[in-house]
């Protein structure tokens, strides 16, 4: 099986873990990727306060380098990029004025035949519980995992879960036996946008969703949203001077913790590069780590 592959910015850049760990466990599932090629920058998440044409033509070119090297379907890990491919597909689609608009500001003609898929409803319809049951090597049985979705559910053109209670997560990850646990924060946001300008804003909202999940007993927390492993890995510390509390709560993105059910290197999946190491964690729940980091 192939898929096209729009990595986006920050897996390319910060959340390079993320890019390393899918990569990883594809080839494990026997998954090609195949990159867009001369991808460009979709926009998230400023292009569109600045200028509505800038905010559509930069996934429209991304839509149409994909169709002109052959690639029917594109995985975007990322929820605002997967949201910009998306939402702008849909739009030229209905309106054939943006669509000529678009096709004249980029230079090309985009024969709208490009399917756009987010890692979650990829997993699920697409390689299927089955098949991801049978990669298992190690079992996550005893780690109690917080499934946080963020604001993926209500970005435009996402439509791929319950809003309010997202649910695919915590069924991909109870195929390798994970325990999920149900929590308030699921779908709260982290203000990952607020935690340059207002930060005092973020380092709040943050610490409400380590609390909710530490109050449910959760042993880590797994996200698929760079902006969200990052908020929630690198604040913690922050938080911790600013309220007296004493955080320490691995944020894993789900591709890692299969790629550690898998039985892949803890390198190789990136979780060397966490700020919150899980090493400590996975060793004392009896998730084997291979080899030994």
């Amino acid at each position: 099986m192939q898929i096209g592959y729009y990595p986006g910015c920050s897996l390319e850049s910060s959340a390079k873990e993320f890019d390393l760990s899918i990569q990883a466990i594809f080839k494990e599932l026997e998954i090609s990727l195949k990159e867009i090629p001369d991808w460009s920058c979709c926009g998230a998440s400023a292009a569109h306060y600045l200028n509505e044409e800038l905010a559509m033509a930069l996934p429209y070119r991304n839509l149409l380098k994909a169709e002109e090297s052959g690639l029917d379907q594109i995985l975007s890990p990322c929820p605002a990029c997967y949201s910009h491919l998306k939402h702008v597909h849909e739009e030229v689609v209905k309106d054939s004025h943006l669509l000529e608009r678009l096709q004249n500001l980029v230079g090309g003609e985009y024969q709208k035949k490009v399917t756009s898929k987010h890692l979650l409803d990829f997993l699920k319809k697409d390689v299927g519980f089955e098949r991801l049951k049978s990669s298992m090597k190690i079992s996550l049985k005893g780690l109690r995992i917080a499934s946080y979705y963020g604001c993926l559910t209500r970005l435009p053109g996402v439509d791929i879960d319950d809003i309010e209670n997202p649910v695919l997560m915590d069924e991909i990850l109870e195929a390798f036996e994970g325990e999920t646990i149900p929590w308030s924060h699921k779908t709260e946001c982290c203000g990952a946008s607020l935690s340059l300008t207002r930060t005092e804003i973020a380092l709040r909202l943050t610490r409400s969703i380590l609390e909710s999940a530490l109050d449910k007993g959760a042993d880590c927390i797994v996200v698929v949203c760079p902006l969200c492993q990052s908020n929630l890995d690198t604040r913690q510390r922050d938080i911790n001077k600013k309220y007296g509390t004493s955080y320490e709560i691995p944020i894993l993105y789900l591709s890692q913790l299969i790629g550690l059910a898998q039985g892949l290197d803890f390198k190789k999946i990136g979780l060397d590069r966490l700020i919150i190491s899980p090493k400590k964690l996975l060793t004392q729940k009896g998730v084997t780590l291979s080899p030994s980091p």
